[in-house]
């Protein structure tokens, strides 16, 4: 499923969202749960989510059924740490 799924977003994904300054980067896929993490104009965009769920998520649900969800793993923590910043 991975390679598939791999596929589906260098030809299919990547490609649309290059179009308007973003793109996609695929992390993991396991249990059915494809992890990605957008970047580029995509990256804090208030209209991510819906591009995650509406655009990305049914792109490859609609070729691969097997997958149950697409999420955007945000690596902010990664950046400042588990704290709080507020």
């Amino acid at each position: 499923m991975l390679e598939k799924v791999k596929e589906i977003i260098e030809k299919e994904i990547k490609p649309a969202l290059a179009m308007e300054g973003g793109s996609v980067e695929l992390l993991d896929v396991e249990d059915g749960t494809v992890k990605v993490r957008l970047s580029g104009s995509c990256a804090g965009c208030p209209m991510s989510q819906y591009t995650v769920k509406n655009f990305v998520e049914s792109t490859i649900k609609r070729q691969i059924p097997e997958v149950k969800e697409v999420v955007a793993v945000d690596d902010l923590r990664d950046k400042f740490g588990a704290r709080r910043i507020c």
